[in-house]
Parts: C-alpha cells; structure tokens; sequence
C-alpha cells in the first residue's frame, strides 16, 4: 500500500519550505502522491509540478480556501484545481489584495505598539509568499518580542484583537463555486479545529455537500484514532469520500512532518483512487 499527503503547505503562503523543496521532501518520504494546498493561493503549483517531473511522486494542483460559517472561519480544501482558470486566479488576486491590506494595519498597529516589523522580514527572502499571522509569530519570536510562537499567536495575534483585524473571508458559497467551477474536488479541512458542537458540524457537513462539497478530511495530524472514526461515520452519513493530510507547515510547525503527521497519520493511495473514480463517474454522461 502506497502513502499520500493530500494537504501540505510551502513558501506560496505559510510553510517555510518552498514548493519544489516540499515535493523532494514528499518523495524521499516514500509518498506516491501529495496535494499542494497553500492558503488561498495557487502560486506554487507550477513549481511543485516541475519539481514532481524529476522524481515519482504525483502532485495534485490544490489550496486552502478560508471562508466564515456561523462566525468562525473555516477551511475547504479544492483538490485537482485548474490552476490556471482566469476566474479562479482573479478571485485569489483579490483576496490577496485584502490580505496584504490588513497585514499592513497589523505593522501598523504592532508598530504603534513598540513592535517594529517590516514586510521584507514577513518574507524572509521569499516576496511572492502569501503572508499570513504564521509569519508574523515567527518574526515576534525571532526578534525576542515573545518568547514563542504561540505566545505570539496568544497575546498579540487573536483575530479581532487590539492589533489583529478580523480577516475578510469568502462566504462558504463562494468558496465551493470557485473551487467547482475550477474543476476541483471540494472537502473540508481538519473539521475538529473550529470548535462546533456535534450539531453545529453535521449542520455544516450538511449545508457544504448541499452545495457541492465531496470529501471531507478524516485523517489529519491533529485527530486521534477515535476522531478519525467519528469523522468517517459522518463522512459516511453525508455520503462524502474521506480524504486525509499533514497539513505540513515545515518550521512553522516543526512537530508535524511531511506524510506522518506527528508520527502517527497514514493516508492510504486507495482514498486517492476512490476520488478519482468519483470524478471519472461524475464527467462519465453515461
């Protein structure tokens, strides 16, 4: 049985190896397959797919789309993306834009606070990286403002905190209709994170497959064997295909390694197989 990581991250937005370097990183593991899903943004997909022409190991064009639900943010997953769809690329730009516009006011805030950061220090070398409060932490942390990156994340880095603006998101619709109509395989990511009720996330399972959502992530790093399980009962219940992934950060989250986990995930090839054979039948009139 060969292994799969169907959601990791690179330099593209908050991981800190770059896209071409987390695809050796992925073969060298041993992995057949990995989806290369950076938060709202493809930027990296073209050179993770060059990298993967040089080793055995598939790369699956994806992202992490971040959207609110019941005022929580949440993540949906699109696998097998057009990476290369006008509409798709015009909406991610956009996104992009209001990203950087409260980065800015989180310099700006930090800044007023005694905190100096500067946006080339966010980049650490790599311009084109979609930054997100990961960076920030990291900066924090480095330059002695924290002593952690979760100290970081804890006192200055709360969404809607004195110097964390809430994060302008996509509407749950809108997230499921770029990544649909982008020809991509739609699933929600690490559905334990949020912190809903039972009732909240078969609430939310539901209202997602309603709008065209086929996978939902069963397997993910932070789940234990007996969430894994509940995960796939609901899976089943919605009639959703399970899919499962690191969420591979690199540094940002050295205790999470690339197709592992933190030692104890593995993704089966045949949750890939299954997927494709649900696309093969979908595009299938007959």
């Amino acid at each position: 049985m060969s292994l799969i990581d169907l959601h990791v991250h690179s330099t593209a937005s908050d991981g800190t190896f770059s896209p071409g370097e987390v695809t050796a990183l992925a073969a060298e593991a041993g992995l057949s397959a990995i989806a290369l899903t950076d938060h709202d943004t493809v930027d990296g997909v073209p050179q993770a797919l060059e990298a993967a022409k040089r080793l055995s190991i598939q790369v699956i064009p994806g992202a992490e789309l971040s959207a609110q639900w019941h005022g929580k943010e949440i993540h949906i997953l699109g696998l097998f993306l057009r990476w290369d769809s006008p509409d798709l690329l015009s909406a991610l730009k956009e996104l992009r834009k209001k990203r950087e516009e409260r980065n800015d006011e989180i310099i700006r805030r930090l800044g007023k606070a005694g905190f100096s950061i500067t946006k080339e220090e966010l980049q650490a070398g790599s311009p084109d990286t979609v930054i997100t409060r990961a960076h920030f932490a990291r900066v924090m942390t480095e330059k002695g403002y924290t002593a952690s990156r979760k100290e970081a994340f804890s006192r200055y880095l709360k969404p809607g905190g004195p110097y964390c603006p809430p994060k302008e998101q996509l509407f749950p619709e809108t997230a499921l209709s770029l990544i649909l109509e982008a020809g991509g395989f739609a699933a929600l990511a690490h559905p334990l994170q949020y912190g809903f009720s039972n009732q909240e996330l078969e609430e939310l399972t539901g209202y997602l497959s309603g709008l065209g959502m086929k996978g939902l992530e069963v397997y993910h790093s932070s789940n234990n064997s007996y969430e894994s399980r509940k995960l796939k009962e609901l899976a089943v219940r919605h009639h959703l295909l399970p899919t499962g992934g690191s969420d591979f950060h690199g540094d940002n989250k050295p205790d999470i390694r690339i197709g592992c986990g933190r030692g104890n995930l593995r993704v089966s090839s045949l949750l890939l197989d299954d997927i494709l054979r649900s696309r093969e039948q979908a595009s299938d009139p007959a």
